[in-house]
């Protein structure tokens, strides 16, 4: 069983940046695959970048380039700089992980979710 709780998120202004983390506790050999979400109101969720045990990133094209992931060496937390944000970025995000690496590169399922941090763009 794994524990994910995220942190970091808050309001900014256009243009501001963030630096989301998500700790798991518990069987952290589950983490070997690793995504963040975001979710708006009225808006599809987003796969905004994942991460896999060899350290393989991938991002949503709205995102490349602002944003970036990774993880601490121990794989025991994940983070997430976001860069440049707008308020298109705005909503709710959610990391996730899994014990498979299988399709890491796409994959939506995930095994284990946290309860998100809000994150919140004014223009």
């Amino acid at each position: 069983q794994v524990s994910l709780v995220e942190s970091g998120g808050g309001s900014v202004q256009s243009g501001g940046s963030l630096r989301l983390s998500c700790a798991a506790s518990g069987n952290t050999f589950a983490t070997n695959c690793m995504a963040w979400f975001r979710q708006a109101p009225g808006k599809e969720a987003i796969r905004v970048a994942a991460i896999d045990s060899d350290g393989i990133t991938i991002y949503a094209n709205p995102v490349k380039g602002r944003f970036a992931i990774s993880q601490d060496n121990a794989k025991t937390t994940l983070y997430l700089q976001l860069n440049g944000l707008t308020p298109a970025d705005t909503g709710m995000y959610y990391c996730a992980a899994d014990e498979s690496r299988d399709r890491c590169d796409i994959r939506w399922t995930f095994r284990y979710q946290g309860q998100g941090t809000q994150v919140t763009v004014s223009s």
